[in-house]
């Protein structure tokens, strides 16, 4: 089942027809010490770091998947009014947490 993920409080051409409840997901990395050193290096000459920004990306995905299963599992085919927040955690904030939270609907 494919599952819509919008950030606004509906979704445009479609009616909700049924609220199922609120849906989360959340991805947790580490980073590892030789990615620290070398987005620690990027950061000191300037530019981005890619490897964040890879790990960045694929923590969100892990979230919305998780978030789009939920959603699945409850019968929705749908997920509206979506936040995405990001944090680091840990000793020195070495895990990036990324949390994902909306509504789950059927729409028609």
């Amino acid at each position: 089942m494919s599952v819509i993920v919008t950030t606004t409080p509906s979704v445009e051409g479609r009616s909700i027809t049924t609220y199922k409840g609120i849906v989360t997901g959340e991805a947790i990395m580490g980073a590892n010490i030789f990615k620290d050193l070398f987005a620690g290096i990027r950061d000191i000459v300037g530019g981005r770091s890619a490897t964040y920004e890879r790990e960045l990306r694929r923590a969100r995905d892990l979230a919305t998947e998780e978030m789009k299963q939920a959603a699945a599992e409850m019968g929705a085919n749908a997920v509206v009014g979506v936040d995405l927040d990001y944090e680091t955690v840990g000793t020195n904030g070495s895990m990036l947490m990324v949390t994902i939270s909306g509504t789950a609907v059927v729409i028609s």
